[in-house]
């Protein structure tokens, strides 16, 4: 893209303070240069990649401490003590993946989705696609970050933002929406 945003630079770093429009822009530029399309996962993607066939509040379990996730260990979740507070995004690949093998779903960053925010899943759509009011300018982000509580980590936590913030600890992942083929 030219520039990197971010208060914490390094190779293995997420790209944080990155508005929903950077986001955006991303993806479409990624695509055109590699051909194939790539674009923000919905929000119902976004919690079943983070979920990775488990129903508990996070991938590795019921509770998280600092040893397991990227957030601010000076609050606690449940009866787990204290822990670290980084201040600070940590590499991708500093704690264990999920059974999909993907990285730092709960904490380090908050990821933008394709979706505006909606109160509640009620008029949801329930193919997995996003939802989008064209009328919102507050879109989705899930998963918590360096800075926030152990709760916004939770794979059923939903937050949001303006289209146009860049926060310190707004990031995003990308999804390829190629067609599977046998």
């Amino acid at each position: 893209m030219g520039s990197n945003p971010s208060n914490f630079k390094g190779a293995k770093r997420p790209v944080e303070k990155v508005s929903w429009n950077d986001a955006v822009e991303f993806c479409k530029k990624l695509s055109q240069k590699t051909g194939r399309k790539y674009r923000l996962p919905s929000e119902a993607e976004w919690e079943y990649a983070a979920r990775a066939g488990t129903t508990t509040p996070f991938y590795f379990g019921q509770t998280i401490t600092t040893s397991l996730a990227n957030y601010n260990g000076s609050f606690t979740y449940a009866s787990e003590p204290k822990g670290e507070y980084r201040q600070q995004t940590t590499e991708v690949g500093s704690f264990l993946p999920n059974a999909f093998g993907l990285y730092d779903m709960h904490g380090n960053v908050f990821e933008w989705c394709q979706d505006t925010w909606h109160e509640s899943y009620k008029g949801a759509p329930s193919d997995g696609s996003a939802w989008v009011d064209n009328d919102n300018q507050r879109y989705m982000q899930r998963g918590g970050c360096w800075d926030y509580n152990a709760v916004s980590c939770s794979s059923a936590c939903r937050a949001y933002n303006v289209a146009g913030v860049r926060y310190f600890g707004n990031g995003f992942r990308v999804v390829w929406a190629g067609a599977w083929t046998i």
